[in-house]
């Protein structure tokens, strides 16, 4: 009864956090159940809509009262559309919300079999993935380009795609067998290495294949046979949609945000660390322009953002653009201060002389009440290779945190960096250690980029007064010191201005008049 006496939170400030980008979001009710799942290319403009007054005011009946029961949501993003149809599909199976009605029969995804076992192996399509001997690939949420697909299979390695058990005789002289050569012409063995070279196509291994087709495509179109160019390019679209890694959604591998503890658990095993690193801090340093170089650090408790710990920083003592430099300095002034902070909660840490830094902040956080400074994390992570991650471990050193674990997180091929290993690690793209790093650095991004946006927009606000008939740079300093901002200057009335030191009447009109025009 306690959670139907509860005032409903709103969710508002928590839409401004959901990223642009493809997955799929979850409504919850009070009791946190989920009662709709759906999805989009674009988490931010769909899940921000259902918010708006406007569409609440034209929603269906069904839809308002989904709304009126909404009292939280989460959102999971993947790696392209074809994802999101599958995740959404898999947890609509999983929960059964209330609101949803697509998926709720037992409408499944296509699958490809082979049967190894037979001795003409034929390529089938499936929607149940049964516990035989065959192979399964997929599922594919495009059943038309795999389609397409299959046919060409059947046509560039030769290789049966329907049917059942040995070859007929019509399908072994049939013209449309011939490529590369009649199947009456070779034996079931020969007719099996096909079959692997099929195989290890659907694994992805297309890459070649696909660039071939390519550059036949583009042949055909300097020679401007535009319809056969017009028939490659569709097939090459429906190869690299068949044949494009997808993350298969099963009931282990759920969005992560539902479970996330077992996500820090699959990071610890997969970086050997001595605990799980239920306390990671990632940095990340925004440059877009050398006027405001500036850094973030988000925290992460248990899996799950601890906003409140958040910290943004502008680099101070690095020239233009120097992501190792300003790396470096960032780290510096985050962990000095935590330090500091420890041995003043802690005067008499004095006597443990013979522990280092890190020794002695990991004993006092055991010791003492963990409320009363920020502890440590258990984890590093900065947004960067070995130049990031090498810049950090020397400020680290220097500050005695020697053994505090920290890695480089890579975005190009997501590869991990580690100090005491020559190769980086990589992880399978639907590990949940990875998927947990990857919200994490995503995070420290849009916190940084949103910092970055703010002191820019500052910056031109500012630099209105720099058009303002009269306005020098010493009496541009005075306005903004007394009234912080070109939004405050504005707000304020003639005499509110004219108070300011070294602005006279006169001079408090005109600054009124002009930023009254613009």
């Amino acid at each position: 009864m306690a959670a139907s006496t509860k005032e409903k939170p709103d969710l508002q400030k928590k839409v401004h956090e959901v990223p642009h980008k493809p997955g799929v979001y979850l409504m919850r009710d009070r009791f946190h159940r989920v009662i709709y799942v759906g999805k989009a290319r674009d988490l931010r403009k769909r899940v921000s809509s259902y918010f708006l007054p406007s569409k609440i005011s034209q929603a269906d009946l069904k839809t308002r009262a989904m709304l009126d029961a909404v009292w939280d949501f989460e959102t999971h993003t993947v790696r392209s559309d074809a994802e999101s149809l599958l995740l959404e599909g898999k947890l609509i199976k999983e929960y059964r919300p209330r609101y949803n009605v697509s998926f709720r029969d037992d409408k499944r995804f296509l699958l490809v079999k082979v049967d190894m076992s037979e001795e003409w192996p034929r390529f089938r399509l499936a929607r149940f993935k049964k516990d035989d001997s065959a192979r399964y690939f997929g599922p594919y949420p495009h059943s038309g380009a795999l389609r397409q697909t299959l046919n060409f299979m059947r046509k560039k390695f030769g290789v049966l795609t329907f049917g059942r058990g040995s070859p007929t005789e019509r399908e072994l002289k049939s013209a449309t067998y011939q490529v590369p050569m009649r199947l009456s012409e070779i034996g079931a063995e020969q007719y099996r290495e096909r079959v692997v070279h099929v195989c290890e196509f659907l694994e992805g291994h297309s890459r070649e294949m696909i660039a071939a087709l390519e550059e036949e495509m583009r042949k055909a179109a300097e020679k401007m046979n535009f319809e056969k160019a017009a028939e490659l390019r569709n097939m090459v679209e429906d190869l690299r949609s068949t044949t494009k890694p997808i993350r298969r959604f099963a009931r282990g591998s759920l969005p992560s945000a539902i479970d996330p503890m077992a996500d820090v658990r699959m990071l610890a095993d997969a970086l050997q660390l001595p605990r799980a690193p239920r306390v990671m801090e990632c940095f990340d340093i925004s440059n877009i322009s050398t006027t405001h170089v500036v850094a973030s650090m988000v925290r992460f408790r248990n899996g799950v953002p601890d906003k409140d710990n958040y910290r943004r920083y502008r680099v101070r003592t690095v020239e233009g653009q120097d992501d190792f430099a300003s790396m470096a300095e960032v780290v510096r002034r985050r962990y000095s201060r935590i330090l500091l902070e420890t041995r003043a909660a802690n005067p008499d840490a004095a006597e443990f002389s013979q522990e280092n830094a890190f020794e002695a902040a990991d004993r006092l956080q055991s010791e003492t009440n963990p409320q009363s400074y920020v502890r440590l994390p258990d984890l590093i992570i900065v947004d960067g290779g070995k130049g990031q991650l090498s810049a950090a471990c020397r400020e680290l050193q220097r500050l005695g945190l020697h053994d505090l674990p920290i890695i480089g997180l890579a975005k190009e091929h997501e590869e991990i960096y580690r100090l005491d290993r020559a190769v980086p690690l990589q992880l399978p793209m639907d590990s949940g250690a990875l998927r947990l790093l990857q919200r994490i650095r995503d995070e420290a991004h849009r916190f940084a980029n949103a910092y970055h946006q703010l002191l820019m927009k500052k910056r031109i606000g500012e630099s209105l007064l720099d058009d303002c008939p009269g306005v020098s740079q010493n009496r541009k300093n005075l306005l903004l010191r007394k009234f912080g901002s070109v939004n405050q200057l504005r707000k304020a009335t003639v005499e509110e201005i004219a108070s300011t030191d070294g602005i006279g009447r006169k001079m408090a009109e005109e600054v009124h008049r002009f930023l009254q025009r613009h």
